[in-house]
């Protein structure tokens, strides 16, 4: 694994970014082009073997969060993921503004990713919310919105580092948009391995009659079917 930061700054670059942020707007989630090389995927997977890099283990069963099981890295992160985190930061900012702006909503991320990581920690969240996740067949993520404090940056990114088909099978991103009058609305996205994966936190601003609301979403992961799935979600506030 040795990604550096200029070279996750150039992969990063290689996304359409205006289209991104549209299918955003329409979808709540949107992917990224690839941000990692199959060997960097199975690098970072293989560490999911070393309890010692991670702060916490979360039994997703035990707290009835569905079935399966993620870890926590501490602030020592491997450098693809703080090269990754750092160079998708300033592309998000922009979107996480304008989605403020609509919504009425202060937007108090600054332009460096370490200002507002030192504010949250001024905030009392001080604790990585970056989460190494491991499912095996069986497991599932149930539907659910992301709470960490009120020092909330409004999108995240998944990344997939197993290759889907071929490791496992089923194990489908999910989103569900929760319409107020109406039936709910639901996608489901085959992750590609070594692509992200951009999606919303909690919401998304939703053009009215009466001018913007926020459209609430959820998101989770649809029955692992066959063999292991891996995937790096990457938070841009800290818990």
């Amino acid at each position: 694994m040795t990604l550096t930061g200029a070279q996750a700054r150039r992969l990063v670059a290689g996304t359409e970014w205006a289209a991104l942020a549209a299918e955003l707007d329409l979808h709540g989630s949107a992917p990224t082009g690839p941000l990692l090389t199959p060997a960097e995927c199975r690098g970072l997977a293989a560490l999911y073997e070393k309890p010692e890099l991670f702060r916490t283990t979360v039994d997703m069963a035990r707290h009835r969060f569905g079935s399966g099981e993620y870890r926590y890295f501490t602030h020592d992160l491997p450098t693809p993921v703080a090269a990754l985190r750092a160079a998708l930061y300033p592309r998000l900012l922009p979107i996480a503004r304008d989605w403020a702006a609509r919504l009425d909503r202060p937007a108090p991320w600054p332009d460096s990713l370490q200002e507002w990581l030192e504010a949250c920690h001024a905030a009392g969240q001080d604790r990585s919310a970056q989460i190494l996740l491991r499912y095996v067949e069986g497991d599932w993520n149930a539907l659910h919105r992301d709470v960490f404090g009120d020092m909330l940056f409004p999108l995240q990114v998944v990344v997939a580092l197993d290759e889907y088909g071929s490791d496992y099978t089923g194990g489908e991103f999910l989103m569900v948009e929760q319409r107020p009058r109406a039936q709910s609305r639901g996608t489901a996205t085959a992750l590609r391995q070594g692509h992200g994966l951009v999606f919303t936190t909690r919401d998304r601003p939703v053009l009215t009659k009466r001018g913007w609301s926020a459209g609430a979403m959820r998101h989770g992961v649809s029955t692992v079917r066959s063999g292991r799935r891996h995937a790096l979600g990457i938070v841009f506030h800290d818990a």
